[in-house]
């Protein structure tokens, strides 16, 4: 690889380690816009918005949609928007956090994230991150926190008492998933335990905690593996490579005629349907504000929309070397193949002719490989962002991803190579 492409590789790998929740992912993403010249616009204010100008917004600190103005007419040239999301699969602790067991273990009770794979959250030491909203001078704030520490741990049954876990692996998520904190410790009430790791960690009270949102993730950091280290092990590459490839691609890209726009929604992996999520009016609502702020009359914005397209970009599933019997015997995409467009008859994927055909463009103008992907028959895939980012704004979509292995894993896999591509093309779709 050239050495910008290194960089990127490397700067993404410190981004999927330095964002254990959606809260860290807009943190760091901010703080990389701010540094290109990106200005922050809160809702609450007014806008004064100016030709090539460099703005975001953040919603509930877990959701972001940073833009570039285009130099043409809005009302003729449109946005070019690419969607991500910033969540993954995870475990959430609950209210009440610690219970104490009869034979002195503290655990932390916990309810499951999105559709994690929950054997791989057995056995691997896990740390915490995630928001508090506190109270200070009279007023509710909002602070995150992250404890990198090995704190917390899921231990499997031994297979003495679970002969047939190799046959029969499946969990009871109300018992089996609570992660050991710790001995029970004299003199310390077990909905303590939690606010003293916070206030050892933080030296955050829990007098001034008001609430929390708390997830557990994996302390083991990611890396690149193989023989050429030429793919990426790592948590949370679903679909933080995508948010990543997203805005590198946003603050490289030559400012064009049309307006160039990243929207990085929250709850994806829930449905999406929050204030934050792509199943809301937070794009429509911020898409016709920035019309309007131009200068755009209804009519205007109509058109604006009319001349958009959008990509919904999540990951997409390569061919398993162990389970390719999976895949359908015409459509295989593998790990350094390049992005890949995704198809559905039912449209759980937002992807038309139209919209794949800008898309290849793209990775065409970028001398980037694409390759395409559609489930067998008799295999029900999953969603995205695409069928609600299309539907709520009419404008066509595309869905695409760079191809993994071990989706939804604590740790999945992918290779560099297709990151690179990804975001290459992405650069490609903003200046077309």
């Amino acid at each position: 690889m050239k050495r910008k492409e290194e960089r990127f590789s490397a700067d993404l790998l410190q981004y999927l380690n330095e964002s254990p929740t959606a809260y860290h992912a807009v943190e760091n993403a901010v703080a990389l816009l701010r540094e290109q010249g990106f200005q922050e616009l809160k809702e609450t204010e007014n806008w004064s918005l100016q030709k090539s100008g460099k703005y975001f917004v953040v919603k509930n600190g877990s959701a972001l949609i940073a833009f570039t103005v285009g130099k043409g007419n809005p009302a003729k040239e449109g946005f070019r928007i690419i969607g991500a999301h910033t969540d993954s699969p995870c475990l959430k602790i609950k209210p009440g956090a610690c219970s104490v067991t009869p034979d002195g273990y503290v655990k932390v009770n916990v309810e499951i994230y999105g559709g994690a794979i929950l054997n791989t959250w057995f056995d691997r030491p896990l740390a915490m991150a995630g928001r508090l909203i506190v109270k200070e001078d009279g007023a509710l704030r909002e602070k995150l926190i992250q404890i990198d520490k090995p704190v917390f741990l899921i231990p499997n049954l031994c297979i003495h008492f679970h002969r047939d876990v190799n046959e029969k692996s499946a969990y009871n998520k109300q018992t089996d998933l609570l992660p050991l904190l710790c001995r029970k410790e004299e003199g310390v009430e077990k909905e303590e335990y939690l606010f003293q790791l916070i206030q050892e960690e933080t030296g955050i009270e829990k007098a001034d905690i008001a609430d929390y949102e708390l997830f557990l993730y994996e302390y083991q950091k990611g890396i690149f593996t193989g023989k050429n280290q030429e793919f990426i092990s790592a948590s949370r590459i679903d679909d933080l490579s995508m948010v990543y490839a997203g805005l590198s691609a946003l603050m490289q890209a030559k400012t064009g005629a049309a307006c160039q726009m990243l929207a990085a929604f929250d709850n994806e992996e829930v449905g999406s349907t929050t204030a934050q999520g792509a199943n809301s009016g937070l794009l429509r609502e911020l898409l016709n504000r920035i019309c309007k702020n131009l200068g755009l009359t209804d009519e205007g914005y109509f058109q604006a929309i009319a001349s958009s397209t959008s990509v919904s970009a999540d990951l997409a599933h390569a061919v398993h070397p162990n389970y390719s019997d999976k895949h359908d015997a015409e459509t295989r995409p593998v790990l350094g193949g390049g992005p890949v467009i995704k198809y559905s008859a039912s449209q759980r994927y937002a992807t038309t002719a139209i919209s794949a055909a800008y898309f290849m463009e793209a990775c065409e103008r970028a001398s980037v490989p694409c390759q395409k992907f559609v489930n067998r028959n008799d295999i029900v895939g999953g969603s995205t962002i695409g069928p609600a980012l299309s539907g709520l704004t009419t404008i066509p979509t595309v869905d695409m991803g760079a191809p993994i292995l071990a989706m939804h894993s604590i740790r999945e896999f992918g290779a560099v190579e297709d990151m690179v591509y990804t975001e290459r093309a992405f650069r490609a779709y903003y200046e077309g």
